[in-house]
């Protein structure tokens, strides 16, 4: 009750300070703001306290019977309010009256939820869980295989590998390995392979 009678003593006296200032002379426009507040700010703040008291009256008395609290408490508690504040007027004063504060309220807590909504922090993620027969995780680029080594030639056997009389063929060869090279020395000292003299001209 007291923060709705601040409310509008606060709120009303603002409102009335300008409506006051606007509707005084022009020599006097201060003057009659204040006391425009002085003289409306604490009917508008006994309204709002009033309000306010039933509101919370309702809201809890409805918290108690339903066992619990949610915003239909409050929307509910706002048309109760609202008709109950009019009831020495009619019937049909305090259903308009009732309608008008169940909207009233329900526009204030959309907008609460709404900012709730938005201000809160995102939700923190679920840790993963190995479930039994689950797939594991795909597997990563593996390195190619490497390529398989060429075989060594196998060294042949019979007669091609060493011959039938220690040579590398029938009659002493050596494959297609070559023999080395004759030295002149290997020759018995034939000149045939010598390059011909040149001749004389004397």
């Amino acid at each position: 009750m007291g923060g709705a009678f601040g409310m509008g003593a606060v709120g009303g006296g603002l409102w009335h300070l300008f409506k006051g200032a606007k509707n005084s002379p022009s020599n006097a426009r201060l003057r009659g703001g204040v006391e425009a507040i002085r003289r409306e700010a604490p009917k508008i703040g006994g309204s709002f306290a009033v309000w306010g008291g039933l509101f919370s009256t309702f809201d809890c008395t409805l918290v108690a019977l339903r066992k619990k609290e949610d915003p239909w408490n409050s929307i509910a508690a706002g048309a109760l309010t609202g008709g109950f504040l009019q009831l020495r007027t009619g019937a049909r004063s305090a259903a308009k009256s009732a309608a008008f504060g169940g909207v009233l309220l329900a526009m204030i807590e959309g907008v609460g939820i709404l900012l709730t909504r938005m201000t809160a922090p995102p939700p923190a993620p679920m840790p993963m869980v190995d479930l039994p027969g689950a797939p594991g995780p795909a597997p990563g680029p593996r390195e190619a295989p490497a390529a398989p080594a060429a075989p060594e030639p196998a060294a042949p056997e019979g007669p091609a590998a060493g011959g039938w009389f220690g040579g590398g063929s029938w009659f002493g060869g050596g494959g297609k390995e070559a023999a080395p090279a004759p030295r002149s020395e290997d020759l018995g000292g034939d000149d045939r392979f010598a390059p011909p003299p040149m001749p004389s001209f004397k």
